[in-house]
């Protein structure tokens, strides 16, 4: 249930063995890896890409051969603080940063070297607030931080661990002079997912869309979902909206909301930065600039994301203000604004708030096979490396559980 990343990762993995039917409401698979069409070309909902690191990913793109659109580019940051974008990408510029001293500087770049050596599992019990705050001190927590953590989280920033973000920070630790070393597929990652889609159907597996989960229920040793019989059942919903549906006491983990807004421009705006983070209050945390990042040569026009996260119901106009916001803020004219999307997904992502780490869900649960973004390999961090583990590991068990076809 649920044709994600992990969804269609272990549909692939147990077909050929196993009949299987993968259900997922939306018209087509992919999930938060979704993408539009937009005249020639693909581009993803939510932007992504990937890391040096993803050995489970950058396998997976090898089988499916889409590895020879596999490029590695570089993101540049900023920072916009008082209507002033501030670049953050190389030494001089971090230098010239003049939210900090020199010595929050020096301690912040110390933390960066340190990150990939702390024991995050350690940190699980520790708010990334009190962590920042002893080890960093006020003024980079309320100038640097706390800006971050609030765009993130939102009115939960207080309750994020500090395993989240030294995980973060280590994650987004491998940069040079030029910026972070990030990866993409030429063509978005569009290509990706049809082929996994492809490959799943061809081993057997039966892919329905539009197909939305209305119930689970257990009958004799067998579980019926939506009117059919299975033996296993593998979801990739959030625990609570699985133990709903099965009517089963599974612990919730704690999920945001993210509404991210693609649009395209005919010029750059944030000053050749990818990946801009504000300070100011806006109705988007971040300015993800994708062809600052991706060849503008790819699409013909600049690509732009707004990103929001949020908990419980978008106010009403948001995609207008967050629009209006944009264009009055990097004094762009509405008519220059060639297209513009709002993606919206309710269940984007868990907060990581302390002590989850014991609160995830095993793999099976009450009978049921459990695996996504909530899973083990997404934390203290989700990314798709993390749900292609995720779906991996759960096939393991199914097929572990039930050897036989």
């Amino acid at each position: 249930m649920g044709g994600g990343l992990s969804g269609l990762v272990s549909a692939l993995e147990l077909a050929g063995t196993h009949q299987v039917d993968l259900f997922e409401q939306r018209p087509v698979p992919g999930g938060c890896l979704g993408s539009y069409r937009i005249g020639d070309y693909w581009i993803e909902e939510y932007y992504h890409h990937c890391f040096a690191g993803d050995a489970a990913l950058l396998d997976l793109f090898d089988t499916l051969q889409v590895a020879d659109r596999l490029v590695w580019l570089r993101g540049s940051t900023g920072y916009y603080v008082d209507g002033t974008i501030h670049p953050l990408t190389t030494p001089t510029e971090i230098l010239r940063y003049p939210h900090l001293t020199l010595m929050e500087k020096a301690r912040l770049g110390l933390l960066t070297l340190r990150s990939r050596r702390l024991d995050v599992s350690a940190l699980d019990g520790i708010t990334a607030k009190d962590f920042i705050l002893d080890n960093l001190g006020s003024g980079i927590y309320s100038s640097f931080f706390e800006p971050l953590l609030k765009s993130k989280f939102g009115d939960r920033s207080g309750e994020v661990s500090a395993a989240w973000l030294i995980s973060r920070i280590a994650i987004r630790s491998d940069r040079g002079a030029g910026g972070e070393r990030l990866g993409y597929l030429k063509g978005g990652f569009r290509h990706f997912v049809a082929r996994l889609e492809e490959e799943a159907t061809r081993r057997g597996a039966s892919i329905l869309p539009d197909t939305p989960v209305e119930e689970i229920q257990r009958e004799g040793s067998e579980w019926v979902v939506n009117g059919r019989s299975y033996d296993a059942v593998v979801s990739t919903l959030p625990p609570q909206v699985t133990a709903d549906l099965a009517g089963l006491d599974i612990a919730e983990i704690p999920y945001q909301g993210a509404a991210c807004m693609t649009l395209a421009l005919d010029r750059d705006v944030t000053d050749g930065i990818y990946w801009l983070n504000m300070k100011d209050a806006a109705p988007y945390g971040a300015v993800v600039s994708h062809t600052n990042f991706a060849p503008f040569e790819w699409y013909g026009e600049h690509i732009v994301y707004l990103a929001s996260y949020f908990t419980g119901r978008l106010p009403e106009g948001f995609e207008q203000s967050m629009l209006a916001d944009f264009c009055r803020r990097f004094s762009v004219d509405e008519d220059e604004v060639h297209w513009h999307r709002l993606a919206v997904d309710p269940y984007a992502g868990p907060v990581y708030t302390t002590g989850l780490r014991n609160r995830l869900p095993d793999y099976e649960e009450h009978g049921l096979f459990l695996a996504g973004m909530f899973s083990p390999p997404n934390y203290p961090e989700r990314s798709m490396n993390g749900s292609v583990v995720a779906g991996q590991e759960v096939a393991k068990r199914v097929l572990a559980r039930y050897p036989d076809a």
